[in-house]
């Protein structure tokens, strides 16, 4: 069995950086706006959706223009990414100011209701529009950098076997690692992100100390939800083919790897989407083996809520959180 494992593993490593790579972009967001206004934006994951489908349909214009050929195609990725993270960022300012700043101050509850009612809206809209354009609401981009690579890795352990994966694969990396190194210089090394930490910490005080709050938190959906869309254009890049639901498990993967992180902690949720991404490729190609055919490939996804519920039972904080010590 270990023999049979080892063999995929340079393969799992190589397919897990990738997903893993997305859940933490898309976990930065949750755990951004949670730190702030201590907020489960359920909606978040149905924004990357939007993102995937605005950056895939700009790739199908450019290409039915012409645009593709008369530049290189990474250049074109990097416009598109450009200009959808512009949008998603505002369409998540629109819906902080619609829908999350008028329940601000209510029952916790109410502003979860109206997070996943948010996400219902965004859902049947894109899949209204797609129907309406393409009548259909499955979108398939066009296929760029798609040229497969091998890694001889049993050239350094005969045991294992070569690994292979598409140049959309170091692109994907690439980019998520520059978002999320720039978020951590944003949020440590800026007036902005002083800004954010100083209202996360104290709302009131940091109003007191003249920090706009109102566009302290504006600012915060911004950029959560630029990251969120630019990851919805890299996930349509590597995967290719996406529908309006892709954002619900992705959405509540990313959610768990923000959680397992600790919710709030920029650094935890960047490792937690890594370590999500990582344990699930290892239960899609070993889950067959480890228990001798009971379970499948198909049971995966079973394996980031597992992890969630022994995190919440055994260290709710998270991997990288801080208990917090209520005064009485």
């Amino acid at each position: 069995m270990l023999t049979e494992v080892l063999h995929t593993l340079p393969q799992v490593l190589i397919d897990g950086l990738t997903l893993g790579a997305v859940y933490a972009v898309v976990a930065l967001g949750y755990t951004m706006v949670y730190g702030i206004l201590e907020l489960i934006n359920f909606a978040h994951g149905e924004i990357f959706m939007t993102g995937a489908f605005i950056g895939t349909a700009m790739l199908l214009s450019f290409t039915s223009l012409g645009l593709m050929a008369a530049m290189p195609a990474l250049l074109a990725l990097i416009i598109i990414i450009l200009i959808t993270s512009v949008l998603t960022g505002l369409l998540g300012v629109g819906i902080e100011r619609v829908a999350y700043r008028p329940v601000r101050n209510s029952p916790k509850l109410i502003a979860l209701i109206t997070a996943i009612g948010i996400s219902f809206v965004l859902q049947d809209l894109i899949r209204f529009i797609t129907e309406l354009k393409k009548g259909n609401y499955i979108l398939t981009g066009p296929s760029l950098f798609t040229d497969q690579i091998v890694v001889k890795t049993s050239a350094i352990l005969p045991v294992f076997s070569d690994a292979s994966f598409k140049s959309s694969f170091i692109i994907v990396l690439v980019t998520a690692i520059i978002l999320m190194v720039g978020l951590d210089f944003f949020i440590n090394r800026t007036k902005w992100g002083m800004a954010m930490r100083a209202v996360a910490q104290d709302r009131e005080t940091a109003a007191l100390m003249t920090v706009n709050v109102n566009r302290v938190i504006a600012i915060t959906f911004f950029v959560g939800s630029a990251l969120g869309g630019a990851t919805g254009v890299l996930f349509a890049i590597q995967y290719g083919t996406i529908d309006p639901y892709i954002g619900f498990i992705l959405g509540l993967k990313a959610f768990t790897a923000a959680v397992l992180g600790g919710i709030g902690n920029i650094r935890g949720a960047m490792l937690g989407g890594i370590l999500i991404g990582l344990l699930e490729m290892f239960a899609a190609a070993n889950l067959t083996i480890i228990t001798n055919g009971v379970f499948g490939a198909e049971y995966k996804d079973v394996f980031a809520f597992a992890i969630l519920i022994l995190v919440l039972i055994f260290k709710p904080e998270g991997l990288f959180g801080k208990a917090v010590t209520e005064k009485v």
